[in-house]
């Protein structure tokens, strides 16, 4: 049969237990701030963050991606012509074509 806890140590746990909530609702103790001795030293530290260089700029960023998508469309509408289509892949190219499939889209009948 298990024993009996004695009332000592159902009070010692409680109170553990007790310890252990203040503890964690306890707010952080703030580290102290060191002053700088002069704005010296303050803009050294400045300086010295490392600054970030782009090897490609954003507008350039902007303009490639621009070309890809432009390749890619010219690429899917060569294969979707070419290959699909059983065409010669580079009459898509041709404004002919095109006029000839707005005419069939927009003929009414």
């Amino acid at each position: 049969m298990p024993e009996k806890k004695n009332q000592s140590e159902a009070t010692s746990r409680a109170e553990r237990r007790e310890e252990k909530q203040k503890e964690s609702t306890a707010k952080p103790k703030a580290k102290p701030v060191k002053k700088e001795k002069n704005n010296k030293e303050a803009s050294k530290k400045q300086k010295t963050k490392k600054e970030r260089r782009r090897l490609i700029p954003i507008w350039l960023r902007i303009i490639i991606v621009l070309l890809i998508c432009a390749l890619a469309l010219l690429a899917g509408v060569m294969i979707g012509y070419g290959v699909i289509g059983e065409g010669n892949p580079l009459d898509a190219l041709k404004l002919e074509t095109w006029e000839h499939i707005i005419d069939i889209v927009t003929r009414e009948q």
